[in-house]
């Protein structure tokens, strides 16, 4: 009676504590937004810093510590080619050069990037391809919000849904 006791308590016990377990989110969210009078796209974009590094070192087989006080300048450009990579917009079907501005930290782990493409007059379609992180983890999901012609439309990109065209 006693073992069947002890064997009840460390069950609810195992069960109680993995129902309480951490369970991490795996989330980007950018922000694109189109302003005809300065006929610019601006794009802001939230990456958790550890994710990014974890991801760049998959892809370039090379440990970088984008975000952090290890940053070098060579990581820094490995970081804007994995951007330009993994980043991509076509405005009425052609492909445009994002231009990355800068970035800062957010919070102590988010990175937020700033990129711009200028000279974009007004557009029929916009295609988005948004597959930061996604190689690099399964459960990735990057929420991006577009706002153009005083419509805001949201797009979640995930490792199935990678790409998106928006109509105006």
């Amino acid at each position: 009676m006693k073992n069947k006791l002890v064997y009840c308590f460390l069950a609810v016990v195992f069960v109680l504590s993995s129902a309480f377990s951490f369970h991490k989110f795996y989330v980007g969210v950018f922000q694109v937004n189109y302003t005809a009078e300065k006929k610019m796209i601006q794009i802001t974009s939230r990456i958790f810093i550890d994710d990014l590094n974890n991801a760049m070192e998959k892809k370039y087989h090379k440990k970088t510590f984008v975000g952090t006080e290890k940053e070098t300048q060579a990581d820094l450009d490995l970081f804007e080619k994995y951007l330009s990579e993994n980043f991509l917009i076509k405005v009425n079907g052609q492909s445009k050069k994002i231009t990355f501005l800068s970035k800062e930290v957010e919070a102590g782990d988010v990175l937020v990037c700033y990129s711009r493409i200028k000279d974009i007059d007004k557009f029929k379609t916009i295609e988005i391809s948004n597959t930061i992180l996604v190689d690099w983890n399964s459960e990735q999901q990057n929420i991006t919000h577009i706002s153009a012609f005083d419509t805001k439309k949201s797009v979640l990109f995930t490792q199935s849904s990678r790409k998106e065209v928006l109509k105006y």
